[in-house]
This record gives C-alpha cells, structure tokens and sequence, in this order.
C-alpha cells in the first residue's frame, strides 16, 4: 500500500534515529518517561473518579432555545403524549412539552413557548399526530368560534373547555373492526333488496313524489326569511313567557276555582244552551210567520218617517213650545206672579246697520196697477213714515221665519240652524229649499290648510257678510271657504222708501 509504505521509515532514517537517541543524555530521558506515566496515571484516575447519570441527558426534540413563556393546558387525555414533544402554531414547532401531571382525572400539560408568539387569552389546544403512526405534539390556535380576547402570557391556563384530541389510529381501527364483524352491514344488503321490492313498478310514483319533495323545498328556501322571523318571534314570545311563568303560573291556580264552579255547574249550563236553542228555532218560526206582516207595517211606516225627516228639528221647537203654551218658551223668566216683565235690548250697531244695508244686491221690480212697487210680500200699502207695508200676513223671500223682519239676499233663515246655533264638524243642513248652501260653501276642520279668500273667525263665532245668520257659532279652528262669503257692497240702492223704523226693521233691504 502507498500509505504503508510511506509510513515505513527509511533505514538510513532509523540508523539516524538511533544514534540520536543513544546521544541524549539520560537524566532527561528519564524526566520524559516520568512525565508521560504521570499523564497518563492522572487520565485513568479522571476517568475513574467521574460518574455519567442518563437522566441528565438532554432528550431529542423540542423547540429552539431562547426566550420563552410556560403556559399549561388541561386534557381529559393526553393518549401518548411525551415531554420534549413539539407545541405547534399553524405546523410551525414554536416550543416544547417541559412536563406532564396528573391532577385528579385532568392531565396537566406544561409548555414551554417562544416569546415571540402572540396568543390570545382565549387560546384553544389540541393534541394531533404528524402523520397516521407519526408522533404527538399539541397544537394551539386562536379560538374559532368566538372573537379573540386578551393575550396568553406567562402561567396561563387553558382550560378543559377549550382542549380536545384527535382521534387515535388504535381507535379507528377498534371502531372499523367493529362495524365489519359485528356492525350491520350484513343488513345492508336486504334493506337494498326490499327497497328494490318496494320500488319496483312505482317508479313514476316515487319520481312525482320526489318532484313535489323538490318543490316544496324550494319554497321553503324561498320562505326562508319569513320562517327564520318567525322562529325569532316564537323565541321572543318564549322567552317572555318564561320570564312571566309566575304569572302564569298565579293566573291559573287562579282559574282553579272558576273551572271547579263551571264543572259543578255543568248541567245547568247544558240545560240553559239547550233551552237557547229552543228559543232561537221558535224565534226563527215567529219571524218566518211574521216576515210579510212586519215588510207591510215597515213600508206602512216609511211616510211617516220620511214626514219627521222633513219636519227636521222643528218638531222639537215646537214640543218647546207646547210646554210653555200660550206664552213662548223664553217668557217663562218674564213671569213672576199675575205679572210679567218685559224688556227691550235695541242692537243700534252703525257699521251692522251699514252693512246689513248696503250688502244687499238691487232687484227691479215691476210696478203695480196703482204706480207703486210690488216688494213681493203682499200688496204694498203706504205707512205714515211714507214707506210701505205687506197687506198679506205671509212672508216675502226675504223675511225671516216667523216674522222676526227679513234676512240678506244668500243669508240661511235660522230655521236651518240647529238649536244654540253651534254648528258641528259634520253639519249638513236641511232638505228645504231655502236651507240650500252654495255649491262651492265648505266648512274645512281645524288644522286645514286656508283657501285663499277663505275666512277663519278667531273665536268661533261668525261674523256678518257670509250665508250664515249673525251669531252662529262653529268649532275653534273651522275655516270658511270663499263660496260661504256674500258678495261686497256695490253702492247701489233700490229706490225704496221707509222711515227709521224701517230700516231698523230691514224693511228696505232687498
């Protein structure tokens, strides 16, 4: 060999190595050999003297060293988990198991994690395997059913309610071994063979039926949001009930004693249904029997009826007056003894006077035989004032009901008021002729938006110049549309006489 023979020294090197030696003198070889024994001697009394303990070992695996955090998880089992086993996030080994404790039935896990990870407090841990016959390690993670909260530090706990562990392959096997030896597949094959049976000549049966089951969860699908709305509402309606069972609970053993009375009762409350029903077949016997009779009395009735319609409320004013008759029913006062006291209020307004008198409109008339003019109330006869007088004792268009002296031309006459004069929201008046509003006259509630031209009387009551008498009074708020307002003065006159009296009267109006 080259290395051989490379490493055999030379003769004459040998030669020279000799008569090298032989010239050393000998103390000093001597002090050599003493000092070789020496080292030698201290290496084996080394190496005697010193023991090695395997426990003191450092085992393989586990993270990194550096700087670090301990945090402990609690398992109801760890399988076989050892210490030194990998602490992984996201398959990334960030630490190691330092140690494992049994306290109680819980396995305590203690490990050892870098610091650079950030955990959060409401960690979650898991014990895996690597691969199907690979090693354990635990793996932590971030909770996935709930937010993150806090941060994991140094002596944290997760507790059992956040731990789990994975399926064992022993397990899986012990489990599959079952289902194949003792399980039911054997079964599976008749269940096929009798649904086969079952099927058999109802095919287009079954897939109608499916097309339906189709269909009917499709609306579902669709009506998804409505029955989700529904559960809540029932979840509402639960949970108050829930909150109310006491009350509930009150209410009923409150009804107790009123179930118990009805329960003794029973029979008479069934004799009294039975006695209703009598009644009810023997009423419907008098009014089959009665039907035509009761038809004709009710048609019988009807002009009657339509006379109190038309009377209005004049029959009331009138049943007033009955009460008090001979006298008027506002004399009743006025009467003290065998006596009665009278008194007059003379109203001597100028700007009513003036404009009761110049709101009226012109009407020509046409002469009468004797040259005078015919006012329409009669035949006109002069006064002592040098005005004119009715013959008749009838009353002109312009008069006011009963005498009381004549109204403006479009002015309602006070028979069609209601009594108080106080109009209501919803008044319509009566069917007379001279009752007519104009077409375009409204009364607008409160809160209405005025027309333009429109009249709203700030206290309610209705000032002159529109088709409602002086002294007629509406709800606070009502608004007048212009069709209820009477046309302004013209200056105009009608060329009739009178005196003082009558133009207090309203005899020369119209």
């Amino acid at each position: 060999m080259s290395g051989a023979t490379a490493a055999r020294p030379r003769p004459e090197s040998r030669a020279r190595s000799r008569t090298r030696s032989a010239t050393v003198p000998a103390p000093r070889a001597t002090r050599l050999r003493s000092r070789h024994v020496a080292a030698l001697t201290a290496a084996l009394l080394g190496i005697s003297g010193c023991t090695v303990d395997p426990a003191d070992l450092p085992l393989p695996g586990g993270a990194p060293s550096g700087p670090a955090y301990r945090v402990t998880a609690e398992f109801t089992d760890v399988l076989d988990l050892v210490p030194q086993a990998a602490v992984k996030v996201n398959d990334v080994t960030v630490g190691s198991v330092e140690k494992i404790a049994l306290a109680g039935w819980t396995a305590r896990v203690r490990m050892r994690v870098d610091r650079t990870v950030r955990l959060p407090a409401n960690a979650t841990a898991a014990v895996r395997q690597t691969s199907l016959l690979g090693e354990k390690y635990v793996a932590l993670a971030a909770p996935v059913t709930e937010a993150p909260v806090g941060e994991l530090g140094d002596g944290g706990v997760i507790p059992l309610a956040r731990t789990r562990r994975s399926a064992d392959v022993e397990e899986v096997l012990a489990a599959l071994g079952l289902l194949l030896n003792g399980g039911g597949l054997a079964e599976l094959k008749t269940i096929s063979r009798e649904l086969a049976a079952a099927l058999e000549g109802r095919e287009s049966d079954v897939r109608e039926t499916l097309r339906q089951l189709e269909t009917f969860v499709g609306g579902l699908d669709r009506q998804k949001a409505d029955l989700v709305r529904a559960v809540e509402a029932l979840d509402r309606l639960t949970d108050r009930l829930a909150r109310q069972r006491a009350v509930l609970g009150d209410a009923l053993d409150a009804l107790d004693p009123g179930l118990a009375v009805l329960a003794d009762q029973r029979r008479q409350l069934g004799a009294a249904l039975t006695a209703l029903g009598e009644l009810g077949r023997v009423g419907t016997r008098v009014v089959t029997a009665s039907h035509e009779g009761t038809v004709a009395s009710l048609r019988e009735l009807q002009p009657i009826l339509e006379q109190l319609v038309r009377a209005g409320d004049d029959l009331p004013k009138s049943l007033d007056f009955m009460l008090s008759y001979p006298f008027p029913p506002n004399v009743t006062g006025a009467i003290v003894g065998d006596f009665i006291n009278l008194s007059v209020t003379a109203d001597l307004d100028a700007a009513a006077i003036l404009a009761n008198l110049f709101s009226a409109t012109p009407v020509d008339r046409e002469p009468n035989r004797d040259g005078r003019r015919n006012d329409d109330r009669g035949a006109a006869r002069p006064d002592r004032s040098g005005g004119s007088r009715p013959d008749g004792p009838g009353r002109g268009d312009g008069e006011r009901p009963g005498g009381v002296g004549p109204v403006l031309p479009g002015m309602l006459p006070e028979i069609c008021l209601p009594v108080g004069k106080l109009l209501p929201l919803d008044w319509l008046p009566p069917l007379l002729p001279e009752c007519e509003l104009p077409p375009d006259c409204d009364l607008l509630r409160p809160g209405s938006s005025p027309p333009e031209g429109g009249l709203k009387p700030p206290d309610g009551g209705v000032p002159p110049g529109t088709v409602f008498p002086p002294g007629t009074r509406l709800p606070l708020g009502t608004i007048l549309t212009p069709g209820c307002l009477l046309p302004g003065p013209t200056g105009e006159t009608s060329g009739r006489r009178g005196g003082l009296l009558d133009l207090l009267g309203g005899g020369l109006l119209g």
